[in-house]
């Protein structure tokens, strides 16, 4: 199959070839018929002339003679006769009268009107154009003025210039040539970079780049192109470090559960130790099931096209999700202080709300002090959670929703944590256009700030 470059190339020059063709054969055509009409022109006028001249009767020898003069003066050959198959022994090729003259003009002729002819003469190897002109007296044709000119080919007269011509046109038509092989590398070279860059992003190179300065249209293809290698390699990134922390965040309670699995199987253990085996068993079977479930809830939130929204009182929905989670909070012998706006109202979904503020809370509650106080409180249609725990370094502030991120990492596997609470807390915020921010300051507290769109009647 032939490359684009070379069919546009081949197209432009059919289109230039054409042109220069086109215009040969306009100019020529111009020229031809212009100079025929200037020819006939001035054979009528001096046709007009000459027939001024007579004033009826026969047509003297003198007349005759006088016509004559005028070949002298002019390119166009003049002859009067009497009799028109006299013309014979006067111009210098074969005439077939009765084709010269017919019926047709022979009446055009004696009622006074002159007779304008153009024909190929073999003789010449050329058209012929000829005028003629009746001398009439009182209804009788005494005889005709005939002129005539021999068309000139236009090639004969630019005979000394046609090859000059033909060289120019030649180096014209490479000169374009060129000029446009050179454009098309110039504008399809950038489509190469990027078909070739093309062809390494799909065997797996992501950081494949395409250097194109222009600011064209295909410059700024070229940088959509490496925008969207940028995001691909991101991702792909993404998904290598989420598949490496998920192995190794399964492999701990694996690990634990096969190897206190087949002592138990080898009879290794003894009758005091069973029990906190068990215990050890089941704790991180829960790990390994409440890490499921939040990859479960994070691909189901990544997934989710269309949040289907509507008026949720958030006092109402806070009582809710406390009473879930009242176990944990009796636990670590937490206070819990709530002032919510009874008559706040977002615009939310009601499943995907308790979710964010299970996880926030769930949080809250893992790193906060035994004793100390929890407070849920609104500004405007803002949830704030306020905990008394350790707070969070600046740097790490920025990173805590990242997934599987931890500030505490021996802390948070050994309370159970997974890592992507907030990870999906904020994925469900932004599902519902709303935002999720975090102040900390150590070792006083982190407050989260919940905004989720209000409803307005």
């Amino acid at each position: 199959m032939k490359k684009l470059s070379f069919k546009i190339w081949m197209l432009l020059l059919a289109f230039i070839s054409i042109t220069i063709v086109f215009l040969v054969l306009f100019t020529n055509f111009l020229y031809e018929e212009l100079y025929v009409q200037h020819t006939e022109t001035a054979m009528k006028e001096v046709a007009e002339n000459i027939q001024h001249t007579y004033h009826g009767g026969v047509v003297t020898d003198d007349f005759i003679k006088q016509t004559e003069d005028y070949n002298r003066f002019s390119d166009i050959e003049v002859f009067t006769v009497r009799n028109p198959r006299e013309l014979s022994a006067c111009i210098p090729f074969d005439i077939d009268y009765d084709s010269l003259i017919g019926a047709d003009e022979r009446a055009e002729l004696i009622a006074g009107n002159p007779v304008s002819k153009r024909g190929f003469e073999s003789r010449f190897n050329r058209e012929v154009v000829s005028v003629i002109y009746p001398l009439v007296d009182e209804n009788r044709l005494e005889g005709i003025i005939y002129l005539y000119v021999p068309l000139t080919k236009i090639t004969e007269l630019a005979s000394n210039d046609v090859l000059y011509l033909l060289i120019f046109v030649s180096f014209l038509l490479i000169g374009m040539a060129f000029i446009s092989l050179k454009s098309l590398q110039r504008v399809l070279n950038p489509l190469e970079k990027l078909k070739q860059a093309s062809i390494s992003m799909a065997a797996g190179n992501y950081e494949t780049r395409v250097d194109v300065k222009s600011q064209d249209e295909v410059g700024e293809l070229a940088r959509t192109f490496n925008q969207m290698a940028a995001s691909i390699q991101e991702e792909d990134e993404k998904k290598r470090d989420f598949l490496s922390i998920v192995s190794h965040e399964l492999r701990t309670p694996i690990s634990y559960i096969k190897g206190y699995s087949e002592a138990f199987a080898q009879k290794l253990v003894t009758e005091e130790q069973k029990e906190e085996i068990l215990h050890l068993i089941v704790r991180e079977a829960n790990r390994m099931q409440k890490l499921t479930n939040d990859l479960l809830t994070v691909s189901r939130a990544e997934n989710l096209e269309v949040v289907e929204k509507s008026p949720l009182i958030i006092a109402e929905t806070i009582r809710e999700v406390i009473h879930l989670i009242q176990s944990n909070i009796d636990a670590k012998k937490l206070k819990l202080s709530v002032d919510i706006d009874e008559e706040l109202i977002l615009v939310a979904d009601e499943q995907m709300t308790k979710q964010i503020l299970i996880n926030i809370l769930e949080n809250a509650i893992r790193y906060s002090p035994e004793g100390s106080t929890i407070y849920i409180l609104n500004n405007h249609n803002t949830i704030q959670v306020i905990d008394e725990g350790c707070g969070i370094e600046k740097e790490h502030l920025t990173h805590i929703t990242d997934r599987f991120y931890r500030v505490n990492k021996a802390r948070s596997r050994f309370d159970g944590g997974t890592g992507l609470g907030l990870s999906i807390a904020l994925q469900l915020v932004t599902s519902q256009n709303g935002t999720l921010n975090f102040t900390s300051e150590v070792g006083k507290g982190t407050t989260v700030h919940i905004t989720l769109p209000i409803w307005e009647d």
